[in-house]
Order: C-alpha cells, then structure tokens, then sequence
C-alpha cells in the first residue's frame, strides 16, 4: 500500500506539472493560428512524424547488467629449471604454441659433460659388480663389499639421471598448449642464477572467464520478489556478454559457478561465467558486462530504453491519443530485459508509446504517428543509444524538471 500510494503520489505530482505544459502548449498554438502562415491551417506544417510502438503485454526475462573482467582458463609462466646462457628463441611473440614445443635453448655443453660422466660412472659400477657376483660364493668377496658395490651402483644411476633431467632442460619446453605473449628475456641471457627465470607466459584463452560480482543486497531483493509472487524463478543457464562499446558479444556463455560467501568487504557475491572465443577476439583482462537472467516477470510490457525518460517525480513515456495528440504518460518498471525497461504499470494495451522522435513530440501538439522499424534505426548512422538518464536529458521537454540519473527502478 505504501508503494502504490508513492506511486501515485509521484504520478498526481508529474500530471500537475505536464497540465501546466499542457496549458502553455495549447496557448502558443492558439496564437499560431491566428498568424497566417503558421500552424496547421491552410499552408502551415504537417504534423511532425514520430516512431511509436504499441504497447502488449508478455512475459519478459529481467536481466542485469555486472561489471567484470576476462581471465584465462590457463595461465603457465615458462620459466628456467637450469643455468644457463640463452642461445636461441624458438617461438614467435604472439603465436599459438603446444605443450611439450621447444621454446628456448640454453647453452647445454657442460650438461653433455656431467651426463656422459654419470653415464661412465654407472658402467664402471656395473662391470665392478659383475666381477664380484662370481667370486661371491668362493668368499673371494665378502657379501659386504658385494652390498656396497650395489649402493654404489644405485647411487651413480641416481645421478646419471639428474644428469639426464639437466642436459633435457636446457630445450626449455612449453608446459601447456595456448597463447604465447612476449618474451622476458633475448640471446646471450643468463638464465637460472638462483632462481628460475622468467622467460614467457602461455594462457589458454579458448574458451576464457569472465569474473564478475553481485551485491548481495540486490540477491536477497530478488528472492523477496520470488517469494512475494511478483517474479518467477528463471534458469541461470545461458548469459550474455557485452563489450566495452556498447556490443552484444554474439556467443553466449553459461554460468559456472557462484560462491557461498558474502565478501566482507565488498558485501557482494562472486561468480564466474565460461564464454567461447574462437577467433581470440577477447583477451584477459579486458572490462565487460556480463548480462543474465534474475526471473521472469508475467503479464508485463517491454519498452526501448529510448522511450522512457526521467524526471525528478519519476519515470514517464509520451504518448499519442485517439486524436493524434502527445499525453505524458507516468510509469514504474520493474528492472532491465536486455536492452529494454520491464513497464509494470501506468500504460494501457494498444496504448502508442513515441520511441523516435521525442524532440519533436510536446504535450498537446499533434503529430503523426508512425509504427516504429527498429531495423532502420540500428542502420542509420547515428550515434548509439545513451544510457537512459542521459538519453532523458537530451530528449526531456522544456520547462521540464531535470532528469535525476537512474539506470533501474525496483520495487
């Protein structure tokens, strides 16, 4: 109840101030027509021409709009294991490698060295055993000499191994398959000094993350609207992605997963979001907006985001009557579907709704309404559509109040 009489607190308030326009509207068009040549009598004008749209109703998916960030699936550093000079670079910045590719080689002579010196160690050890195995039973050997000429043996094969592990890792591998960035270091480094160097790093970006974060407030919100029976419960199988200009990624991803935590800090929860990229058009790091489905809303109207605009007594559409004329008409709406406002009240079915054209429409002039072609539109070549509160400041009437900044209206 207390919502409702808000509601029409704020509608009685905006009729009052579009009623003064109204009056001032209809007066300027009296004195119109009383100077020859203006108006719509003979030789005035025709009326000016606006898109409108006819108001149904449906049910509509309402989505939300967070912000994020890209992540690879896989990050792997390749780094040093031994020490070494640099002496060549095998991979092109930039390009796509595979595991198990040889990326860089380290100058491995004295790996060769200290392997073929392990490698004659164990085949000393081994000739020594097998001369001692047939003096063993005539006690020409005791069995203690014979188990120690054994630990030697396993000791010189333990470091023929190592040996092996070195000379191998002076052709510096690539640990995963992906993308390859720039490299760390050139020719003639020195690599391996008492850490493992740096060389590149190799992400998998195909498929990629999207990491992004919802308040919780907004979560407990939602199941409030659920339970009351405004909303429906609406599979979070499917999102949606857009791009810093304004695009609507054309893959759509699925939600992986969503923590069971409330950040402290942040008072908000994280989640995670799997999109495919296979012409590696998205990179990590990049700033989207990952788009998904909160509920469904029965028997509720869709409106273009262009045709609600915002004043300081709330949000409102224009209008085109019977007779041809402009009526402001205020609405509450419930949230985003896509790129269009939820309307949940203050429009009736049938009702023409002006998307284009808004500058032209003033309350009380008549006008032509046309049906609204949004195939034309998004061909022209006109600027993109602002957000809806800067979309209200430009096409708001004059004299009327400024529009406050608004992006959703919830209950």
């Amino acid at each position: 109840m207390v919502m409702n009489s808000t509601f029409f607190f704020r509608r009685r308030t905006l009729a009052i101030v579009i009623a003064g326009l109204f009056g001032l509207t209809l007066a300027a068009c009296g004195d119109a027509q009383k100077s020859p040549g203006m108006g719509a009598g003979p030789g005035g004008m025709p009326p000016a021409e606006v898109d409108v749209v006819s108001v149904a109703r449906s049910s509509s998916n309402l989505t939300e709009d967070l912000p994020g960030r890209l992540q690879a699936v896989r990050t792997a550093q390749v780094r040093a294991r031994v020490e070494g000079i640099v002496e060549k670079r095998l991979f092109v910045e930039g390009s796509d490698v595979k595991q198990g590719d040889t990326l860089f080689l380290i100058d491995d002579r004295n790996y060769k060295a200290a392997e073929l010196s392990a490698r004659v160690d164990v085949a000393v050890m081994k000739n020594a055993l097998d001369r001692y195995q047939p003096l063993l039973p005539s006690k020409a050997v005791s069995q203690q000499e014979y188990d120690q000429a054994q630990v030697k043996l396993m000791q010189t094969e333990t470091a023929h191994m190592r040996a092996k592990i070195d000379l191998e890792n002076t052709r510096v591998p690539a640990p995963i398959s992906g993308h390859i960035g720039r490299t760390e270091v050139t020719e003639g480094a020195l690599v391996g000094k008492g850490e493992a160097t740096l060389m590149a790093t190799i992400e998998q970006i195909n498929p990629i993350y999207a990491n992004f974060t919802q308040s919780n407030s907004e979560l407990l919100h939602l199941q409030h609207a659920i339970k009351a029976g405004k909303l429906k419960h609406a599979e979070q199988g499917h999102v949606e992605m857009v791009l810093e200009d304004g695009s609507l990624y054309p893959l759509p991803g699925k939600l992986m997963f969503s923590d069971m935590a409330v950040d402290p800090n942040t008072g908000s929860v994280s989640m995670r979001a799997e999109f495919p990229n296979p012409k590696r058009a998205l990179l990590p790091g990049m700033f989207v907006k990952v788009r998904f489905v909160q509920g469904q809303a029965e028997n509720s109207i869709r409106l273009p985001q262009r045709a609600v605009q915002s004043s300081e007594q709330g949000q409102y559409v224009l209008t085109v009557d019977a007779e041809g004329k402009v009526v402001p008409k205020p609405i509450e709406t419930s949230g985003m579907s896509g790129s269009d406002w939820v309307v949940t009240g203050g429009l009736k079915d049938e009702e023409k709704v002006i998307v284009n054209g808004i500058q032209k429409a003033r309350p009380g002039t008549v006008v032509k309404p046309v049906p609204w072609n949004p195939q034309a539109t998004s061909a022209a070549p006109a600027a993109p559509a602002a957000a809806p509160a800067a979309s209200a400041a430009r096409q708001t009437p004059p004299s009327a109040a400024q529009p406050a900044s608004k992006t959703q209206s919830k209950e």
